[in-house]
């Protein structure tokens, strides 16, 4: 793994261990689908490509996260949907 990997990598791992167990909610993707989330798929990504040879494939996880939240838009799920350093949230239940 390169320096710049290693710093994304490091960067995200921070992220993981100290913020995202604080914020309350997890990725809109990995409730939808049951698989990683996306800051775990991302450390993935730079692991094995490299920074700038994940960076594709980054967008469309994040454009996959928001396409999940807008599926548990339709049930009783509430989240965030953590596109980048964006975090945009839902709350969708029954509507009546």
């Amino acid at each position: 793994m390169g320096r710049a990997a290693a710093v994304v990598d490091r960067l995200v791992a921070s992220y993981q261990r100290l913020l995202s167990p604080r914020k309350g909610w997890s990725c809109a993707h990995r409730v939808a689908y049951g698989d990683a989330s996306c800051s775990a798929a991302v450390r993935e990504l730079v692991r094995e490509r490299g920074v700038l040879r994940a960076v594709v494939p980054t967008v469309a996880r994040f454009v996959a996260c928001y396409h999940a939240a807008v599926l548990l838009a339709q049930t009783d799920v509430s989240g965030v949907c953590c596109c980048g350093g964006i975090p945009i949230p839902f709350r969708f239940g029954s509507r009546r």
